[in-house]
Parts: C-alpha cells; structure tokens; sequence
C-alpha cells in the first residue's frame, strides 16, 4: 500500500459548505431587495440561482466565458427567469453576494475533527477553482487557514482543473510527487479525473451518495472516513 505525505483537498463543496453558505446569503438578498414583490418565493430564487450558477460554472471550467462574465450575468439571468424586468434587477447584488458569501464559515460535518487528525500525520494542501479574491477570505472565515501549507487557486495559475497543469504545479510549490499524494475532492471531472491525469492518487467525496456512470477510485459517504481509510 502506497504512503501518502502530501493530501491536497478541494475547497468549496469538500470542506466548506458551499450549498448551506450560498442558501444564507441567498435568502439575505431576498429580504434586502425585497423580491417578494414579484410573485416568487425564496425557495424559487435560490432553487433558479442555483440552476444557473451552475451551468454558468460549467461554462467557466470550460474556458467558456470569463470570470467577470460569469458574476455579471448570473443574477440577471436568475432574476430574469423569474419575471424580474431587466431594469429592476439590483445594479449591486452581485457585489453584495460576492462580499457577503465568504464570510459565512459552515463547513462539512467532521471537517475539523479529521483535518485535526490528519495535520499529524501529512501535510495539508488545497488547489481550488474558486476566485483568489474570496477563497482566502473563506478559510479565513471558517477557521481553516491553519491546516494548509499551499493554497493553489486556478486564477493565480491561469488554468482550471482538471488541466493536469495545476496539479503540476501544485506537487512544485509542496516540493513533493504524484507518488507522494493524494487528491481529495467532489468534482468527479475536476478533482479525480484531473489528479489521475496528473498521475495522483484520488479519493472522491460524494457525501450526496450521488450515482454517476463514470468510474471513481474511491468513494466515501462522508469526510470522516478519512481518518479510517488513512
């Protein structure tokens, strides 16, 4: 059995609750814009956000629209979808998300309990596709700068996982080797295609028990099984 010393984890839907954390600032926005007024209800805005932050995502890890593209034009979309003229759709709710989100600090359960755990045992990394400008803000928030040695966002580096070139760079900066490591993530395509691109090892986090026809390495129902399988 391989020995791992370098474990590099995703951020946002791995360790911090990206779902539970975007649902609070969501329905933050709801009540200060006051969307009530047209017809549609919290639960509808943040279920068509969702549905087009998505797929605007998808876009984005695809190199198909940029990232200021990308925050522009994702409420508008959303607000528009649900009858919102485009005139009347907030000029700043996009900056409001934008500085509001990062500051929520829930994470998964267990995140601390085996980031304890394993901060003994290995080394901690992260390399996460998200804006450079709000992922140092989120570990911030959520208490989780401590544990990691290398932070590795897509933004700094000019390219997005799974190009195996962030990963590349990743082992560089933690001066270690694909043998040496393991990717722990949530992103099927992102994390686990990517890393074994990359030709590292990886543990896929599906704590959702989602079914997917393409094959994984590992999968696990929960971050605390970590500490076993480690």
């Amino acid at each position: 059995m391989k020995t791992y010393r370098h474990l590099f984890f995703d951020l946002d839907h791995t360790l911090w609750d990206f779902e539970k954390n975007a649902d609070e600032t969501l329905r933050h926005l709801y009540e200060l814009h006051d969307f009530a007024r047209y017809g549609f209800s919290v639960e509808e805005f943040i279920a068509r956000y969702s549905e087009v932050n998505h797929a605007l995502w998808r876009m984005y890890q695809a190199n198909k629209i940029g990232q200021k593209e990308l925050r522009e034009i994702r409420f508008v979309r959303s607000l528009m979808k649900l009858g919102v003229p485009e005139s009347e759709v907030p000029a700043d709710i996009s900056a409001q998300f934008t500085d509001i989100l990062p500051q929520k600090s829930a994470v998964f359960p267990f995140t601390y309990e085996v980031l304890d755990y394993l901060k003994e045992k290995y080394v901690l990394h992260l390399i996460t596709n998200g804006f450079q400008d709000v992922q140092h803000i989120k570990l911030a928030s959520s208490r989780l700068t401590d544990y990691f040695q290398e932070v590795v966002t897509s933004e700094h580096i000019g390219c997005l996982k799974p190009d195996r070139r962030i990963f590349e760079h990743a082992l560089e900066r933690a001066g270690t080797t694909a043998a040496e490591s393991l990717m722990i993530g949530d992103n099927l395509e992102c994390d686990v295609l990517g890393a074994y691109n990359a030709g590292i090892d990886q543990v896929y986090f599906n704590p959702d028990k989602r079914r997917h026809s393409a094959e994984v390495t590992y999968e696990i129902s929960c971050l605390s099984e970590l500490k076993s399988f480690l």
